[in-house]
């Protein structure tokens, strides 16, 4: 998961001493949909935990044997909600997606990492903006903990949602939604997409497409391009469509922002490693140890570790949500990814470990 609406130039630089672990107790579970639950927290005793909308929790569990991480979007608001609550959608094969709708119980105790992702933004009562959302199945997750705070903490911003899904029944937040516009009318439109739509269905049908994107940018208010934002988040074939067709309507790519859903890099095909690779020695420093890592060439920097049985951050293991984060001290390193690091982090020497490669014998990386 990963990028920020901040502007490239005002991102802000995050300081990490190695991230936070809680365990937190199940309060309620809500049936969204057939195949979608919201996991409802009870905040630790104590210490309140704090957290930017839009961003994610990494849940810890044991299945089949194995620890296993997801993250999951946070769709409360930090402003409005004074629980912590994720959204998890069944997905076809999905280890965790479907263990928790199957075995979760309220009153069970959950390991988390702490909030973590950069989908974020600030709010400012003075502000004035326009925030264009389109969002895909599980995708209303974060928009829903931004819509939330959006609405109650600026009141002259107003959020045009474009929520597209496989059929009416596949909705989440359905009656939240329709409460919000409701509650917030003229400065909260929701226009709902869907692929198989019912007999009886007045709104829009089948894939979004450039006519029907040009039917709903009719509909949307035009606020001008510098007070209005782009935000989206679902399937990587929706996001790829809406950001072609955003740039087809010639909307700057510094007004649009994208959150990624991806599997782990477990799933990932294993690569051929290349005719000169070969195993390298990585020295890692974290929490006031340091650590020698072998890794071979088609391994990465976090996996070897994990298989060396050295407890490092980690979460999405795609290069995306940052967690793994460490600053490169020497050496060279190779990132199958790198979305998830800003211009300024890399020219830092930040690099992700779970999609790191060593490219040199001296690579001395720094977490936290």
């Amino acid at each position: 998961m990963a990028f920020s609406f901040f502007k490239k130039s005002e991102k802000k630089e995050e300081t990490h001493s190695g991230p936070h672990y809680y365990d937190l107790k199940v309060k309620t579970i809500i049936n969204e949909t057939k195949d979608a639950i919201t996991i409802v927290f009870d905040q630790p005793a104590g210490k309140k935990i704090n957290y930017k909308s839009g961003q994610f929790l990494t849940l810890i569990v044991n299945v089949q044997g194995k620890e296993v991480r997801r993250a999951y979007s946070l769709c409360s608001s930090p402003f409005i909600d004074n629980d912590l609550a994720v959204t998890v959608k069944r997905v076809e094969q999905g280890l965790m997606s479907n263990w928790l709708p199957d075995n979760i119980k309220e009153g069970q105790t959950i390991k988390v990492m702490e909030p973590m992702g950069q989908f974020t933004t600030e709010f400012d009562a003075k502000r004035k903006r326009h925030i264009v959302m389109f969002a895909g199945g599980s995708g209303i997750t974060p928009m829903s903990s931004i819509i939330k705070s959006i609405l109650s903490q600026e009141p002259d911003s107003m959020v045009s949602l474009i929520y597209c899904n496989r059929d009416i029944d596949s909705i989440i937040f359905r009656d939240e939604l329709d409460k919000w516009q409701t509650k917030y009318e003229g400065r909260f439109h929701v226009i709902h997409v869907l692929d198989n739509a019912p007999m009886n269905w007045q709104g829009y049908s089948g894939l979004l497409n450039h006519e029907m994107l040009q039917k709903l940018f009719e509909r949307i208010p035009d606020w001008g391009i510098e007070k209005t934002t782009y935000l989206m988040c679902g399937p990587e074939g929706m996001m790829k469509n809406v950001e072609t067709l955003l740039d087809a309507h010639k909307i700057p790519k510094e007004k649009v922002f994208k959150e990624s859903f991806v599997q782990g890099i477990l799933d990932k095909k294993e690569e051929k490693p290349t005719g000169d690779a070969k195993s390298r020695e990585v020295t890692i420093r974290y929490d006031g140890q340091e650590y020698k890592v072998s890794v071979e060439p088609t391994a990465t920097i976090l996996q070897s570790a994990l298989d060396q049985g050295i407890d490092l951050p980690y979460s999405c293991q795609s290069g995306l949500c940052t967690a793994c984060r460490g600053k490169a001290l020497s050496g060279q390193v190779k990132l199958d990814e790198e979305e998830g690091l800003s211009q300024s982090e890399r020219a830092e020497g930040y690099v992700l470990t779970c999609v790191g490669h060593p490219l040199t014998d001296d690579v001395v990386i720094e977490i936290g």
